[in-house]
């Protein structure tokens, strides 16, 4: 055979691997909304720049008639090319192939890009659509996912790890997604969940739809599963390249991304002076807060379904990436909650893994009070948000808007949590309770014996709050750094943010502390 005759076969071999599962597969898989495998790295990938990896293996099982099912490439195409001119690396599982379910070699595949990622330090995207283990290979399969695992295990902190919900992603297989930083999920086609409605059913009677199981607002909402939800395969891969633009190559902190930016770094805002209500009661928009203060409004919000009396997300200062962790008044009046201690401890930690500083806004009233937080743990959940914040050794930064009363107040990045450095507004309320709660309980006996009540219950009140509830007495004992005009937040922070760039800490030598889970 002549080199002309070997390079017409490697072409015919690169086509069958090109093909998947064939066409009739492929256009099933547009049928159900969906992009085939290779159609997504497309979309994902500068043009031109991906390269593929492994394109010609096959699997070795022969029993069940799997003989007569050898595709070349098998059930996943892997390799790496540039994101926004940044290298990356990439598996995609294609459904048209044995249903994407996982073969040893496949598994083998994924492992091998995941390896390459780690040694050479750049983020790993997984776009997941997979009926999941190949049940002919039997516990080849199933060591093939441990494998994967592993390394899940592993990178975690070492290089961003992404996960794309695009079909199913079922049984063992979410445990997976479930390790990385990130969870993306198309809507009505994206499905996650451990076992599926018809197993529900003959176990416990229960009936539920597929959706309702697991899909993607199921996940996004009421799980915390999902930090981002799309529409199509389109749009979720357009958010995916968006969310690699904040974020590091690795946890090297030479990878931490900088854009040039127009927005002026001593830029103020006179209307964040008049944004505050007068009465300390009434809800205000910390979102746009947020907005008058980082680069050119943007903010890439994590979670957005999730715990929305708690914001979390990334945004730019003078081009450079920050985390923002903030209570949001509109819901709940920012109250932290379980489920806003696990997102907003999740995200603290992941800014700490990959050196990327945090700008905290605090508008806390406390901790939820009741006895359904009790049952559920908030104590246990409460201490992992103080946890992550006491653990970060990266830059941090606070504004209190408005109230931080209690326990609360400490956990919102203070300073005896290692702050670094902490403002505060003049509307700030910083106090072990509320006024109107302080005084019922420090003036009680004063109140009963009165005349008039009320009358001295609201002068009690007054009196407290000018007295203990301002910036002011935590000003005095060295708790804040400075009280700021609202209007220039911006520069103040950025200038903190200037400071800070050389910081180098550390904490005690252990082998890992033990944050309670």
């Amino acid at each position: 055979m002549g080199i002309e005759d070997k390079i017409n076969q490697l072409n015919d071999m690169r086509r069958r691997a090109q093909a998947g599962g064939g066409e009739k597969r492929v256009e099933s898989q547009h049928k159900r909304g969906k992009l085939t495998a290779r159609e997504r790295i497309e979309l994902l990938f500068d043009s031109g720049t991906f390269e593929e990896i492994a394109p010609f293996v096959v699997h070795e099982c022969s029993e069940f008639g799997m003989d007569q099912q050898k595709f070349v490439g098998d059930s996943v195409v892997t390799g790496y090319g540039r994101i926004n001119g940044r290298q990356a690396f990439v598996f995609s599982q294609d459904f048209t192939v044995s249903g994407g379910s996982l073969s040893k070699v496949a598994a083998d595949k994924i492992c091998k890009v995941m390896d390459l990622a780690a040694t050479t330090g750049a983020p790993i995207i997984g776009l997941l659509d997979s009926g999941g283990a190949r049940i002919q290979e039997g516990v080849d399969s199933l060591f093939g996912y441990g494998e994967i695992f592993t390394r899940n295990t592993l990178y975690s902190g070492v290089i961003p790890q992404i996960s794309v919900i695009m079909g199913p992603c079922a049984g063992g297989a979410v445990y997976s997604p479930a390790i990385t930083d990130f969870i993306f999920m198309v809507e009505n086609t994206g499905q996650m969940y451990i076992t599926g409605p018809a197993v529900i059913k003959s176990v416990t009677g229960e009936t539920v739809g597929m959706e309702e199981l697991g899909g993607a607002m199921t996940h996004a909402q009421r799980t915390g599963n999902c930090h981002f939800v799309a529409k199509s395969d389109k749009e979720c891969i357009e958010q995916v390249r968006e969310l690699l633009s904040y974020l590091p190559q690795s946890n090297d902190k030479s990878t931490l991304p900088v854009v040039e930016t127009a927005d002026p770094a001593d830029r103020t805002e006179q209307e964040l002076v008049t944004l505050m209500p007068d009465n300390p009661n009434r809800a205000y928009s910390m979102k746009k807060v947020i907005s008058k203060v980082v680069d050119n409004g943007q903010f890439m919000e994590v979670h957005k379904h999730f715990a929305r009396n708690l914001l979390v997300g990334f945004a730019r200062m003078e081009g450079r990436t920050v985390g923002i962790v903030a209570q949001e008044p509109m819901y709940m009046a920012g109250v932290i909650d379980v489920d806003a201690s696990d997102k907003g401890a999740r995200f603290v930690r992941l800014c700490d893994c990959f050196n990327i500083p945090v700008v905290t806004f605090v508008d806390v009233p406390g901790y939820m009070p009741g006895t359904d937080q009790e049952y559920k743990g908030i104590i246990r959940h409460g201490a992992k948000f103080l946890y992550a914040y006491a653990e970060a050794t990266v830059p941090k930064i606070s504004v209190i808007v408005r109230k931080a009363y209690g326990g609360a107040y400490i956990v919102m990045s203070s300073k005896c949590l290692r702050g670094d450095i902490n403002y505060a507004w003049p509307s700030a309320e910083i106090a072990v309770m509320g006024p109107e709660g302080a005084a019922n309980i420090v003036f009680k006996d004063a109140i009963e014996k009165s005349d008039s009540p009320d009358e001295t219950r609201q002068r009690l009140v007054e009196d407290y709050r000018s007295k203990f509830a301002n910036p002011y007495v935590a000003a005095g004992k060295g708790y804040l750094d400075d009280v700021i005009d609202p209007s220039s937040t911006r520069p103040r922070i950025i200038e903190a943010l200037r400071m800070l760039r050389s910081k180098t800490a550390g904490l005690p030598y252990k082998k890992h502390g033990n944050i309670p889970l």
